[in-house]
């Protein structure tokens, strides 16, 4: 039995009639030679009749996703490419625990002065906390944010990004915002950058680092603006408590073992917010607003709160409302987008300042129900002719939010959410999308 889907990380099929009794080793194996243990396994034993008429019996195995980097004793880590697995190097296996979000490097200990932590922020944060007894150096090993090295107290990365002036520049790295205010729809890669000013670049400590681009980000958005495609203007109509959300959650949960700043592009319809790292533990774009809260870095999000006015409630319904916000509003709701779809390891999310036309709610509700939508059944649900579903189905392909099944031929089309069951909420093409139209400009 062939399995096509074999390197689509998806269900897996294999052949087991004719050595049945190998259902029995797996069993074992899977038990004591994983480490660590996957848990939640589930076996289940189906009778079918094969192909010449004899009874036979399907074996369907259930494992779920895995937020931990698993390991086979005695035969070290694998991962798994198109055309059979690989062995996995030391340091490959660390660099898929920082990603998964197994270790962090929020807890990495450094040999610098604890006086480059004495600064304004640091005993704002004392005052609230009412740390009065000791030294800092004494304080922050209290409080998780020093730690032993043999007889050495040392402070953490944590420390150093959430209470140095200038993190990035102690560090030796990057670990500030950048903020790119674009012209038009697309970044230019002309000779003339389409730029509207020099970039903004936003350092300090952490809570700092989200009050002041959220700040400005706000500055820049504040007025309406001329959109050089239709000579219209547009307001941004962005709900301020998501932009928040989405620059605090950009800095406590991005990977800080990939030295590359946070980036935010603005746009004439659009906010995108880049941070480095992918999502780790069991967490996707598409199941980012239903999955429970994960921290990739509890040191960072347990102190940030501390502050007089955290940035992060810390209550876990952030994503949630930052989507019931948005479509309360009639805008698209958050898009979230991972590797394969950005050039390199980072999670971005597009805040589109454009109304959520009624016909992506119909055909988004259609393939939930059906799985897949043709072109005919477009036409039929929308009322539109066979051009204009044609150019609609293109457009949603080019954007990624619909993949084409030709298998059946061209008539025979059918599209589907990228990803099989990606039910992320998606938008249309930019080229597509309606202006907040108030006035013509002169």
């Amino acid at each position: 039995m062939e399995d096509f889907k074999k390197a689509k990380g998806v269900d897996r099929l294999y052949g087991i009639q004719e050595n049945p009794e190998a259902i029995d080793e797996l069993h074992e194996q899977v038990a004591q030679r994983i480490t660590p243990p996957i848990y939640g396994i589930t076996w289940r034993s189906l009778p079918c009749t094969m192909r010449d008429g004899a009874t036979g019996e399907i074996i369907i195995v259930a494992v779920q996703k895995s937020a931990k980097v698993h390991s086979i004793v005695a035969d070290g880590t694998w991962k798994r490419l198109k055309k059979g697995n690989r062995e996995m190097m030391a340091g490959e296996i660390n660099d898929l625990c920082f990603a998964r979000g197994v270790i962090s490097a929020e807890g990495e200990l450094l040999d610098l002065p604890f006086e480059l932590l004495d600064t304004d922020i640091w005993k704002i944060y004392c005052d609230t906390r009412k740390l009065s007894s000791g030294g800092i150096k004494d304080k922050m090993f209290r409080i998780g944010l020093a730690k032993k090295k043999g007889k050495e107290i040392l402070p953490t990365k944590a420390a150093i990004l959430l209470f140095a002036d200038d993190p990035s520049g102690i560090l030796a790295g990057k670990a500030a915002i950048r903020i790119f205010h674009y012209s038009g729809l697309k970044i230019g890669h002309g000779p003339v950058p389409n730029l509207l000013k020099t970039p903004k670049t936003i350092t300090g400590p952490l809570v700092r680092q989200i009050s002041d681009a959220y700040e400005y980000v706000l500055n820049e958005i504040a007025s309406g603006l001329t959109l050089a495609s239709s000579g219209f203007e547009t307001a941004h109509r962005y709900p301020t408590r998501v932009i928040k959300e989405a620059l605090t959650n950009a800095v406590i949960h991005r990977d800080y073992h990939i030295n590359r700043d946070i980036h935010v592009g603005i746009f004439d319809n659009r906010i995108e917010i880049e941070s480095p790292g992918l999502f780790p533990a069991h967490i996707t774009a598409a199941t980012i607003q239903q999955a429970r809260s994960f921290s990739r870095n509890p040191l960072i999000v347990n102190n940030l709160r501390e502050f007089p006015t955290p940035p992060n409630i810390d209550a876990g319904e952030g994503i949630r409302m930052m989507f019931s916000t948005m479509q309360a509003i009639g805008l698209y709701p958050p898009l979230y987008l991972s590797s394969p779809y950005l050039e390199h390891d980072a999670v971005m999310v597009t805040l589109l300042n454009e109304e959520r036309p009624a016909v992506w709610e119909q055909v988004s509700k259609w393939i939930d129900r059906n799985g897949s939508i043709s072109n005919r059944e477009l036409r039929r649900i929308a009322g539109i002719d066979t051009l204009k579903a044609s150019k609609m189905l293109k457009k949603w392909v080019e954007a990624d939010m619909l993949v084409s099944d030709t298998s059946k031929g061209k008539r025979g089309t059918r599209y589907m959410r990228a990803g099989g069951s990606y039910v992320q909420q998606s938008f249309l093409s930019l080229s597509e999308l309606v202006d907040n139209k108030l006035s013509n400009s002169k």
